[in-house]
């Protein structure tokens, strides 16, 4: 039965996962800071309840609160990242507030000039080889 309300089912392994995940948090990392191994942050992975002790550690290790982690929702987690990104680190490719500090045109032009100039390097060498053969 199918309703506007239906309770949603709670899932903290999954959800331990997935905002692991979005905060770019390997297994491992999330392991030596609760100093346990990687393998048991698997298996509390795939858990549908976790102790309170282990939720407050996690919340704590993560960076986050324990209601996060209960309450997690896919599409609210997306909402709230896509809504408060910003990035003024022009390394990263996809930087929201990305400001070229050179002409992209200007470095094809650059490149495009150094190929050119390797090209005829190459054409005089083998011109050169062939007036020696003769």
């Amino acid at each position: 039965m199918n309703t506007a309300f239906e309770t949603k089912k709670r899932n903290d392994g999954y959800s331990v996962k997935r905002l692991r995940e979005i905060l770019g948090v390997k297994q491992e990392d999330l392991a030596d800071k609760l100093q346990i191994s990687q393998q048991t942050i698997s298996k509390i992975e795939q858990k549908d309840i976790l102790e309170d002790d282990l939720l407050n550690n996690i919340a704590k290790a993560l960076n986050v609160s324990v209601e996060a982690i209960k309450n997690f929702s896919e599409d609210a987690a997306l909402n709230i990242i896509s809504n408060s990104f910003t990035s003024n680190d022009t390394s990263t490719l996809n930087a929201v507030n990305y400001q070229c500090s050179f002409n992209p045109l200007d470095k094809i032009i650059e490149l495009y000039e150094r190929m050119l100039k390797a090209e005829q390097e190459k054409v005089n060498i083998l011109e050169q080889m062939l007036k020696d053969k003769k």
